[in-house]
């Protein structure tokens, strides 16, 4: 019976292939911290989450009655030959939290519902249930602005232009050209005269045709609605979620919408009731505006008996965020606004509290956007998670937190091709013995430089107030590599991101994610497919277009995706290899013109390397050469950006902005998912941009960039409104014989133990 029993004490993954996964065998020990690492692109996504996670979640969906998986998406099976013990995965993953305006710090992790009830039972006046208090419910909600604390106002000159007349092109907006029939509708109104400029227009015509009341006009022989234009926009774009709209349609609303506060509930979301009623002289309002670690003091000295269980659980909520890092936030912080980093540490307190064991939980680099102050932090919340008795599962690149692991698995040796192997199962003394590109790297140091680079001069920053910002006034020297660093929440962000971007010679590389279709690749988001297509063009004698896999070139069948993704109703959909064009994406026809005997397919499956050894195109070359010095050279032109890691697609993104034009540089943490053996790859790319004649700026938690920095601005000493000063200014020689601030100590300590 032991043997029994220790038979499920791992999780048993046999012949895993998923992605670049080489027929993968291995043992996860169960109620156990185990770290997966490895190259980015090496295969541990795709171990954990493509594998792992995604069959746990396919098996729990498969338990819902037919009814509710008919809501559900389908989860195709992974490519592996057998996964045993699995228990219910809970994925912690870096996304964003939506573009849902009302989700908030607050909702998102229970706190304001239990802030709710506090005042629904000890606010006065007494004006009724939590329900009275909720600024997504009719009951609490603002009326005015039903919510949402803002109200848009319409930028009438982004819609029209007043020198035209309707027939002539008067109306802007996107779509709205003069043959549709929204335009039509106003020039068969009989309303205007569709000749005349629209300067010339009445106050009652501008009126009529901007806000005209909906009424019933027939255009032709038709039958339609008359609605004024200011109100259509509203209702076909303002209305919409602005991340569902397409990118042109998104510029659109971003210039001819301005958000303002709302006038009635002043950006606080609730009606008059809910905001008259207080505890200890704060509205409900006061209290989610108020800094986390504030509030969570103000928690503290509430002592009512009647509440006391819901008290002590707002508070382990409070100080939850607080130990985490996440102090500096506050409960009605829109959730979009969050960084990924920031997300991530959001979804994890949402699951301290929770009364389930035995649950395996799969993190996706926790540490990322953490001070190595804060990291610490992070780690004692992942032991926190399997003291009581879980199952947690991190890929991770920080040796701070894989020194905690219990086990580690490393992949690789190498990405994509040269990767997909286990390299090594074990406890972390034996990684660190072992010869993989982890264990070698495991202990490395950056050391700190001899002889920093000289400024060729300085672009000041002055009085800058944004967000916690207390007048900032700093000066970032010219021609070198400047670092700004700080705890999460210190100011790093709104001073770099506030006062740098936009101006002249500026090119900005920050932590948006790259979002695409399944027909977005690397060659085209790098912009590499336009001088291929160009080539190939040149070469046949035929138009660009063709070699588009959007075009008329692409497979009718699969619509140029080289997959067919069938439904198959009450079982897991699955994505198949195109039969008509053998997922080769494209028709016969264009498959027989050729460059240098290679069709386009061929073009789009060679990873950087071999195309940087087949293109003599300089346009070409001059992408590939980019994407080869960021440490993608094993990607294939053609891959899905939806296949790529965290790493590599900050990579990407950072080979692309490469090739505008500018003399500075601002990266916002280019480590995020980056190997240890890849951060010294990065940092001899930063050097060559500096070496150009270019300045770089780079915002970073890590310590090796700090300590090849040439220039350190440190800011805090804390987070939120404890930070928000410039604490230091030098070089990290300086910095680090100083040592009086949290990043002075904690780069002492990295380097002298090199």
């Amino acid at each position: 019976m032991a043997d029994a029993a220790d038979s499920h004490d791992a999780i048993e993954v046999r012949g895993a292939r998923e992605n670049n996964l080489a027929d993968v065998s291995v043992d996860i020990p169960k109620r156990r911290l185990t770290v997966f690492t490895g190259v980015s692109g090496s295969g541990k996504s795709s171990l954990v989450f493509g594998t792992v996670a995604a069959e746990s979640q396919r098996l729990i969906n498969e338990t819902y009655s037919a009814f509710v998986q008919g809501f559900m998406p389908t989860v195709g099976r992974p490519e592996v030959d057998s996964l045993r013990n699995l228990s219910a995965a809970i994925v912690v993953d870096q996304e964003r939290m939506g573009a849902n305006a009302r989700s908030t710090v607050g909702t998102a992790t229970d706190a304001h519902t239990m802030l709710r009830i506090l005042f629904s039972r000890l606010g006065v006046p007494r004006i009724g249930t939590s329900a009275a208090f909720s600024f997504t419910l009719p009951d609490g909600a603002c009326p005015r602005c039903e919510g949402l604390g803002k109200v848009s106002a319409v930028d009438v000159d982004q819609l029209v232009d007043r020198s035209k007349s309707l027939l002539g092109g008067a109306v802007t907006v996107p779509g709205f050209t003069v043959d549709n029939w929204y335009v039509q509708t106003y020039v068969a109104s009989g309303f205007f005269d569709p000749d005349k400029p629209l300067a010339d227009y009445t106050d009652a015509e501008l009126a009529t045709l901007l806000h005209g009341e909906p009424v019933k006009i027939k255009v032709g022989s038709t039958n339609v609605t008359y609605e004024g234009l200011v109100d259509k926009v509203r209702r076909l774009y303002l209305s919409k979620e602005r991340e569902s709209l397409q990118p042109h349609l998104r510029a659109f609303v971003d210039r001819a919408a301005t958000a303002t506060a709302c006038p009635a509930c002043r950006g606080a979301r609730l009606g008059e009731a809910a905001l008259s009623s207080r505890i200890d002289g704060l509205n409900i309002a006061d209290c989610s505006a108020m800094q986390i670690s504030d509030l969570a003091d103000w928690a503290a000295k509430l002592d009512a008996p009647s509440v006391a269980p819901m008290t002590a659980s707002l508070r382990h909520t409070l100080d939850s965020l607080v130990h985490i890092g996440l102090g500096y936030l506050s409960l009605d912080r829109q959730s979009s606004t969050l960084s990924g980093g920031e997300a991530q540490r959001v979804k994890v307190v949402r699951h301290l509290g929770s009364a389930l064991s035995d649950i395996t939980y799969v993190f996706d680099e926790p540490t990322t956007g953490l001070h190595p102050h804060d990291v610490q932090r992070m780690n004692s919340l992942l032991l926190h998670l399997r003291d009581k008795g879980n199952t947690v599962l991190v890929v991770e690149h920080k040796p701070e937190t894989i020194r905690i692991a219990d086990h580690v698995i490393d992949l690789g040796p190498g990405a994509g091709a040269l990767g997909g192997r286990v390299c090594y199962t074990g406890d972390v003394a034996g990684l660190r013995a072992s010869d993989t590109p982890t264990g070698r790297h495991l202990g490395h140091r950056a050391s700190l430089r001899e002889h920093p680079r000289t400024p060729t001069g300085k672009l000041p920053i002055t009085g800058a107030t944004l967000h916690n910002l207390k007048d900032v006034s700093v000066d970032v020297p010219l021609g070198v590599l400047t670092v700004v660093t700080g705890v999460a929440g210190s100011g790093k962000s709104s001073l770099v991101h506030g006062s740098l971007d936009g101006r002249p010679g500026v090119v900005t590389v920050d932590q948006s994610p790259i979002r695409g279709s399944r027909r977005s690749n690397p060659a085209t988001y790098s912009g590499l497919l336009d001088p291929i297509r160009a080539a190939f063009a040149r070469a046949n004698k035929v138009k660009p277009g063709l070699f588009s896999a959007n075009s008329e070139g692409a497979c009718p069948r699969c619509k140029g995706i080289g997959l067919v993704h069938t439904d198959l109703a009450m079982m897991a959909g699955v994505a198949t290899r195109c039969e008509e064009c053998e997922g080769k994406r494209f028709t016969p026809q264009v498959l027989e013109h050729r460059l240098r005997g290679r069709n386009i397919s061929e073009v789009l499956a060679m990873p950087v390397t071999e195309a940087l050894e087949f293109f003599t195109e300089k346009p070409a070359r001059a992408v590939l050469e980019r994407m080869s010095d960021v440490g993608l050279g094993y990607l294939t032109l053609g891959q899905p950006l939806s296949t790529l890691s965290g790493g590599e697609r900050q990579r990407l993104k950072l080979a692309t902005r490469m090739g505008e034009a500018g003399a500075a540089y601002v990266l916002d943490e280019p480590t995020t998912g980056l190997h240890l053996a890849d951060v010294d790859q990065l940092l001899g790319l930063l050097d060559r941009l500096v070496d150009a004649g270019n300045t770089v700026i780079v915002i970073e938690h890590h310590q090796a960039v700090m300590a090849h920095a040439d220039w350190i601005i440190d800011l805090g000493p804390g987070a939120g409104h404890d930070g928000g000063q410039v604490v230091f200014t030098g070089t990290p020689a300086e910095l680090v014989a100083r040592a009086h601030t949290l990043t002075g100590r904690h780069l002492k300590e990295y380097v002298g133990t090199g």
